[in-house]
């Protein structure tokens, strides 16, 4: 064993892990945040309070490693794009770091391990778990055939909702599908924030998005879409009778909405972006709702 040990070049394993960290992008955690809020939400809800500790940590686990193959399969689907786009030119398979196979087998193994948890969940969270790799594999490629890339994420992000029913209560009641549906919304608002950044670039790349749809009225289809979460948010605390300490959550979720709105209305990158990350505090504001109401 010593001398195996002795054989191993860990210069090299260091080198590869630090890009392998870099690929995942667990430098920059919005993305597991922005995962992790709709996913809080939905235990929260099922449990009407405090979940089972084994289907918290399996989802918290899950949230991770999730969100770190998505990464993984996205930059590996975007490898011939990322190089054309400023804000992206330097991640690890786009700058020749990381090679196209080794980002395959990395998203196979982070999917493996996010399954093998799943395993210790019962039935129908495990046939639910296949439609999320399902999702998950297919979201990257969408910006080639579709304007709607960020609705795709929407529903590949919110997947983790039915999920959580399933795995605290064995179902999925019409209450987690319009939990869904709100959060199908929010990700379309955020990453159209998100995908404004790059509006430019992507133009001239080919790239599609909602950004690049909805062109100068991007602000305005922003605009209902937030009072359309907003709307869905009041509807749901009514069907499960939460207390007014829920609906402050909600309106501080409408004044970050209006923030945000402020924020892009020039339609600079640097605020769009802004923007975006913003959205972190709106998911928790919404995640402190549920919990304080349910205590």
């Amino acid at each position: 064993m010593k001398k195996f040990m002795q054989i191993i070049d860990w210069g090299h394993v260091r080198e590869r892990a630090v890009q392998y960290y870099y690929l995942t992008r667990l430098h920059r955690p919005i993305g597991i945040l922005l995962l992790l809020w709709p996913t809080g939400w939905a235990l929260w809800v099922a449990a009407a309070g405090w979940p089972d500790w084994p289907v918290l940590l399996v989802f918290l686990l899950g949230v991770v490693l999730m969100r770190s193959a998505g990464c993984v399969i996205n930059d590996f689907a975007d490898r011939n794009f990322d190089p054309r786009i400023r804000r992206t030119r330097d991640r690890p398979i786009a700058s020749g770091k990381v090679t196209p196979k080794e980002a395959l087998w990395l998203f196979a193994a982070l999917c493996l391990l996010a399954f093998l948890l799943v395993l210790s969940m019962n039935r129908l969270t495990i046939y639910l778990a296949f439609v999320a790799v399902a999702l998950a594999a297919v979201y990257p490629f969408m910006k080639r055939y579709t304007h709607l890339p960020q609705v795709v994420l929407g529903m590949t992000f919110g997947w983790s909702i039915p999920m959580a029913f399933a795995a605290q209560t064995g179902e999925v009641p019409r209450i987690a599908w319009l939990l869904y549906v709100i959060n199908v919304l929010w990700s379309v608002i955020y990453d159209t924030m998100y995908a404004m950044v790059d509006r430019e670039d992507d133009l001239r790349a080919g790239v599609k998005s909602t950004a690049v749809l909805f062109a100068e009225a991007d602000r305005v289809i922003i605009g209902i879409l937030q009072v359309f979460m907003l709307l869905g948010l009041v509807l749901l605390g009514r069907q499960l009778a939460l207390s007014t300490v829920y609906y402050l959550g909600v309106a501080v979720a409408a004044g970050l909405s209006l923030y945000q709105q402020y924020l892009i209305r020039g339609r600079e990158p640097n605020a769009c972006f802004r923007a975006f990350l913003n959205n972190n505090w709106l998911g928790f504001a919404v995640f402190a709702g549920f919990f304080l109401s349910y205590r």
